[in-house]
């Protein structure tokens, strides 16, 4: 679905008008939905979608050259592949929507940094840093870091072995050099300066580092292990701010307690969402999105873009609403029994009990949405914080 007939659609208007109903703290009842229509018509005027154009007007001419990503495994295209991890997903049925198959991507069909690469006008996909097919096109145009099970809590990445926060900023600067050596100093600096960086981490701090061992329950409550991963986001910005990126977004915790694994692990015997991860989640957000205000303020550079992006409330608006959007199941994964199976899980074995049909599932495995969810919230998310980018 292109993003005009998106946002005119119910679907899309239902995600606007949810996600600046809690900005406001109001309530907006179901009459209201044609003056929606009427207030976001002009905007529609100005979208456009054809191709790899930009799917976007983009403010004052301005043009993306590269999207570049930093993350976990709901932006890694196949970085993992190659690492000793049990964190992957280069194999059946991951990639059954996607032309060529599995390719290491968390998902049956694209992931976001890929929606988002669309969204901007950049290419169709963004391949994997460490992907050996790598092209220097690609280079130029963007790549992703992100590592499938790492978070900014540093045991994240030592539990599961995969790239550390450190580990994607080395990566990083191994990438600079790269482009400098092929296109020189100035259209280099052009790329690294203008390009939309996206930092998606957090979720497996929450799930699997707090909740899923005792490392860091037994010593810190959710107030002092958020403030211990919120330092931790803001050491890596500044870094990453260091190294000369610009236009930041960074994407805020989902309702990680209403994922299909984590009702099963938490929710009791009727897999109610798992209240006290989405507790820790809502506390995270509101320090995550403090902290990216101070950090702003302080850097005070012109033509710094710090953005925090909220996916909290637009995702629990697919999961509260369903119907809305076209969904059918919203507690059970695709993937095999829907009730646990992400990564290793949700192998060639999950095949016979997987669902026929994924764009009627919120969520395509046990903790990943589907590529219909992602195509709902990406262009919505984006077109929210557009003119922050710029």
């Amino acid at each position: 679905m292109s993003l005009p007939s998106l946002i005119n659609s119910e679907e899309g208007l239902c995600i606007i008008r949810e996600h600046k109903l809690h900005e406001k703290m109001i309530f907006l009842s179901q009459s209201q939905a044609p003056s929606c229509r009427a207030i976001i018509f002009s905007f529609l005027v100005a979208l456009c979608c054809h191709g790899n154009e930009a799917a976007l007007v983009l403010p004052n001419n301005e043009t993306v050259p590269a999207v570049l990503v930093f993350g976990d495994s709901i932006v890694d295209p196949g970085n993992n592949n190659n690492l000793n991890t049990i964190a992957k997903s280069n194999f059946p049925p991951y990639g059954r929507d996607f032309e060529g198959g599995p390719t290491g991507r968390f998902s049956n069909g694209k992931v976001p940094s890929d929606l988002i690469a669309e969204e901007f006008g950049v290419k169709e996909l963004v391949p994997a840093y460490l992907d050996p097919s790598l092209q220097l096109e690609d280079l130029l145009t963007g790549v992703s870091f992100a590592s499938g099970a790492a978070g900014y809590d540093p045991i994240a990445a030592k539990i599961s072995n995969v790239l550390s926060t450190s580990d994607q900023l080395d990566l990083f600067e191994q990438y600079k050099t790269k482009i400098k050596s092929a296109v020189g100093e100035e259209r280099a600096a052009t790329i690294i300066s203008k390009a939309i960086y996206i930092v998606v981490f957090g979720s497996n701090d929450v799930a699997n580092i707090y909740f899923g061992t005792p490392i860091r329950r037994t010593h810190y409550d959710f107030n002092s292990y958020t403030d211990f991963t919120v330092s931790y986001a803001s050491k890596f910005l500044q870094e990453l701010y260091g190294l000369g990126a610009r236009r930041i977004g960074v994407l805020g915790l989902p309702p990680i307690g209403c994922v299909p694994s984590q009702r099963t692990l938490g929710g009791g015997p009727n897999r109610d969402c798992y209240k006290g991860e989405n507790q820790l989640a809502s506390l995270y957000n509101a320090k995550l999105s403090g902290m990216i205000d101070s950090l702003r303020t302080s850097l005070n550079v012109p033509g710094t873009k710090l953005i925090f992006l909220d996916i909290y409330y637009p995702l629990l608006s697919l999961i509260q609403n369903p119907a809305k959007y076209g969904f059918e199941v919203t507690n059970k994964g695709c993937c095999g029994t829907g009730l646990i199976e992400a990564s290793i899980l949700c192998n060639p074995l999950s095949i016979p009990k997987s669902c026929p049909d994924a764009s009627k599932y919120v969520f395509w495995d046990g903790y990943h949405p589907s590529d219909k969810a992602y195509k709902i919230l990406v262009p919505i998310i984006i077109n929210m914080h557009l003119n922050e980018f710029f």
